[in-house]
């Protein structure tokens, strides 16, 4: 009888791969046990190979390590200046795992003798690999161009983005110093916050500010494909050490092809580029993305919409094929536009804490959002709900939205889907509407997520953004074998052929938002930090 194969019998080693040649050597010191594992694994399937005997050999050709540290800790000074290899940060692997490319090795190397590593790479930073859909995009339901709500983990289900959100947090929705989850009763005062806030150099911001609105075009007219490469290229040229004064300083950078390389150097050389000043003349961009504005309206229906003949938003309130939802959307069209002062958005808060109470004792309703991170005004609110006993959560939206509308705050329905009674959906109950500030008839934007408490801490995280940081924390999680939504963190799972495919059904046990960041590796930030 032939021996059985083994279910988890790894792929064979790729004699082409990316890391063909070179024989590592990693330090365990500082890594989760199952991280390195990882790490391992990838590199022998794409063609490198790890040395197990901590000796610094001539086979040897990298050492990977957390920090410099790290390396001092498991080898002498002396016998590491004499090393002829490459001393590395782990941060060279994930970048290069994540891009699909080997990543430039001069930008993460270790330097012996300093207190930290190289500066000019930020630490335990993710580069992006999928668009992140706008916020009136990722909660607008389009029947034309999206699945159900919830489905849409990257767009509306889960805050990919909430960039031009805000939500409305009193300063008793931010979490601990040590990352907690519930709601303390004091914030940071704004001249006492912390000054180490994690970013990227960015030295080259007149590129990246181009390219991040040739994404938004791209993505009004459906091209995901050209979005997603703008997309790619932003985080390596934010990572960038230096300021981009000539293409040759490109060479070899992961997600820089020939055309974004071209568009960079009229960039550098003029300070614009042509092709972004006639997207912004085109009528058919400009009228695309006007309709795309509209709640409810995607690239594909904003598409049609045009091809009708459609040109400005009244030629739209003839239009018989949009939904309930859309034709709120363009009704409200300005409403829903204009930013919300800070201070209402506290008020508005504090009427919600009130009526959660009165539904449900003891129910947390944090604030998410652009107030959360402490911007002066928001675009709209994101109200993140759960209750301490796990269980009490389970119908209270229902009652809480049933009362918000008896006293004439909310006003108008996009969205409403339960599943906390049910179990299904990850039993998170959803609101996308519209509300009023008490006293006044502008229309306001308003979501509710209510999560069961042992997920509460990723929807937090998600939901808080902003996308920058969402995104990093995804691709972050995806280097080391993981899927991060606002649901959960999921071990991935692999298809036969060994591709990474979906996720696994139970999420790892991490309760507070610290404990995600301490978990994935990345350097814990205060939601006042997080606006990168």
């Amino acid at each position: 009888m032939a021996p059985k194969r083994g279910r988890n019998r790894s792929p064979s080693p790729d004699r082409d791969g990316m890391f063909t040649g070179m024989v590592v050597f990693m330090v365990d010191t500082g890594v989760q046990r199952r991280r390195l594992q990882i790490w391992k694994e990838k590199l022998v399937q794409m063609g490198g190979a790890v040395m197990e005997e901590d000796r610094l050999t001539k086979k040897l050709t990298h050492v990977l390590a957390m920090n410099p540290q790290s390396l001092v800790g498991k080898f002498s000074k002396e016998s590491l200046s004499r090393f002829k290899g490459r001393l590395l940060s782990y941060q060279w692997l994930e970048d290069s795992l994540t891009s699909g490319e080997k990543a430039v090795e001069d930008l993460y190397l270790l330097k012996i003798g300093s207190e930290e590593p190289n500066k000019s790479l930020p630490a335990r930073s993710g580069s992006e690999d999928q668009p992140s859909t706008p916020k009136r995009a990722r909660d607008s339901p389009d029947s034309s161009d999206t699945v159900g709500l919830e489905s849409q983990k990257d767009t509306q289900g889960s805050p990919g983005s909430p960039t031009t959100s805000c939500s409305v947090p009193s300063a008793s929705a931010s979490p601990t110093g040590e990352g907690s989850a519930e709601i303390p009763t004091t914030t940071t005062p704004q001249s006492e916050q912390p000054t180490s806030v994690y970013k990227p150099p960015d030295l080259n911001r007149n590129i990246t500010e181009i390219f991040g609105k040739l994404i938004n075009i791209y993505r009004a007219l459906g091209d995901d494909r050209r979005s997603f490469s703008y997309y790619k290229a932003i985080p390596v040229i934010e990572k960038f050490p230096t300021k981009i004064e000539s293409v040759d300083q490109l060479k070899r950078l992961p997600g820089i092809g020939k055309s974004l390389t071209d568009h960079i150097q009229e960039i550098v050389t003029t300070g614009k580029l042509s092709k972004l000043e006639h997207f912004e003349t085109d009528e058919k961009v400009r009228t695309i993305s006007l309709f795309g504005e509209v709640w409810g309206i995607g690239p594909a229906t904003a598409l049609k919409l045009y091809e009708k003949g459609h040109r400005t938003l009244e030629d739209l309130k003839n239009e018989d094929s949009l939904t309930h939802s859309q034709r709120l959307g363009l009704k409200y069209f300005d409403d829903i536009r204009t930013r919300i002062p800070r201070q209402e958005v506290q008020e508005m808060e504090q009427l919600l804490q009130r009526v959660g109470e009165e539904v449900l004792p003891g129910v947390n309703i944090v604030c998410g959002g652009s107030y959360r991170r402490g911007k002066a005004t928001c675009g709209d609110l994101d109200i993140v709900i759960t209750h301490p006993d796990g269980q009490s959560h389970k119908g209270f939206l229902t009652k809480f939205v049933k009362r918000l509308k008896e006293i004439n705050f909310l006003r108008e329905d996009l969205i409403f889907s339960t599943h906390s009674e049910e179990g299904t959906g990850s039993g998170v109950d959803t609101y996308f509407g519209l509300c009023t500030y008490p006293g006044q008839e502008l229309r306001r934007r308003i979501d509710f997520k209510v999560y069961p408490r042992d997920i509460y801490a990723f929807g937090l995280i998600a939901w808080t953004g902003n996308d920058v940081l969402n995104r990093r924390l995804r691709l972050l999680a995806e280097s080391k074998g993981y899927r991060l939504d606002d649901t959960g963190l999921f071990p991935a799972t692999h298809s036969s052929s060994g591709n990474r495919g979906g996720k696994a059904s139970a999420s790892m046990k991490l309760s507070t938002e610290k404990e995600v960041f301490d978990f994935l590796g990345f350097p814990w930030l205060e939601p006042h930090e997080r606006n990168l």
